[in-house]
């Protein structure tokens, strides 16, 4: 038997618990991990809450992302022992994901640890930072240099933003942050940025075309704040677009793309290849120093992690919520 969070829904609507579970209630899978840590993404708040229709069955385990050992494998790729992490490909939304003592999935989700890190410092990381260094790479693809200007982040204090600020500041980049929060400005200079702006620049509709000041961007927030983003980029400069926080419309002008050749670079983490997954765990591996981990992390139990959902969703968790689940898995 093992914990889960385990969310249901009957005619009298949801309901989430953490519940005790046997191996024969795991779906579908050619591989079983024991689950050492997992977390708490947006994602995983949405499904808890019911605030949006992120689950496609019922009943079902949140987690889109975790670390673990492999206990059973069917799998050529993978054996017993084997040291692995998975994000997204629908696992918390589909598929039973890791807010659990196990997971049963597909072998090919799965991508190597990176000996970097420990089980917990890649939760730490977790689908957040793995989509922060996406982001960073297709900066990088689209030619953003050190020396082309700076770098802007948008929801900076949240998970994604905190390890985007972290990352491009290592590699040398001038960053400046956006925030709602103007309690976490120190939080943000640690980790590397040189300027804090606040949200509420970026929320009211502006020029089609602005004054030019960032060579590149990451932004996880959307609608109005993206299009403005855009309206203020340099020539040639790239916007890498992740999230959604502050919806999915995007009431923007062509202006930026054909008068200034600015690129939107999409990045989806889900779906993601996995050569490019692996390559993001190895830039990773090399580019984030785990010393900043510690002061982006909170910890919380399974139990925890239910109501701390509607704090995340309401903007007010600073970093990345690791939800360590069995510590003598290594």
């Amino acid at each position: 038997m093992f914990d889960a969070i385990l969310i249901d829904k009957d005619d009298s609507g949801q309901t989430v618990s953490v519940t005790k579970l046997d191996d024969d209630r795991l779906p579908e899978g050619d591989v079983t991990v024991r689950v050492a840590c997992s977390t708490l993404n947006y994602k995983d708040a949405l499904a808890i809450t019911g605030k949006s229709p992120v689950v496609r069955s019922f009943p079902m385990v949140p987690g889109i992302d975790f670390s673990g050992v492999v206990e059973a494998s069917s799998s050529a790729d993978w054996k017993a022992g084997d040291r692995v992490v998975l994000n997204g490909w629908g696992v918390g939304e589909r598929h039973w994901g890791g807010l659990a003592g196990k997971a049963r999935v597909k072998g090919e989700w799965l991508v190597p640890l990176v000996p970097a890190f420990s089980m917990e410092e890649a939760m730490a990381i977790g689908t957040a930072g793995y989509t922060a260094m996406l982001c960073v790479m297709a900066l990088e693809r689209n030619g953003v240099t050190r020396s082309a200007g700076p770098v802007l982040v948008t929801g900076a204090a949240g998970g994604v933003g905190s390890v985007a600020v972290a990352l491009l500041a290592k590699l040398g980049h001038e960053v400046h942050a956006v925030t709602g929060r103007a309690e976490e400005a120190d939080y943000l200079t640690a980790l590397g940025a040189s300027e804090i702006l606040p949200r509420a620049d970026f929320t009211e509709p502006g020029r089609p075309l602005g004054k030019e000041r960032w060579a590149g961007a990451v932004d996880v927030v959307g609608g109005q704040v993206l299009a403005n983003v855009c309206a203020q980029m340099r020539y040639r400069g790239t916007v890498a677009a992740c999230g959604l926080a502050g919806g999915m419309s995007l009431p923007a002008t062509v202006a930026p793309f054909i008068l200034r050749g600015v690129t939107l670079a999409g990045v989806d983490s889900v779906m993601c290849p996995r050569e490019d997954r692996i390559e993001a765990w190895r830039r990773l591996g090399e580019d984030l120093d785990p010393k900043l981990l510690a002061g982006i992390v909170q910890r919380l139990s399974l139990a925890e992690a239910i109501p701390a959902a509607d704090r995340l969703i309401a903007g007010k968790v600073r970093g990345r919520i690791v939800v360590p689940i069995d510590p003598s898995v290594a």
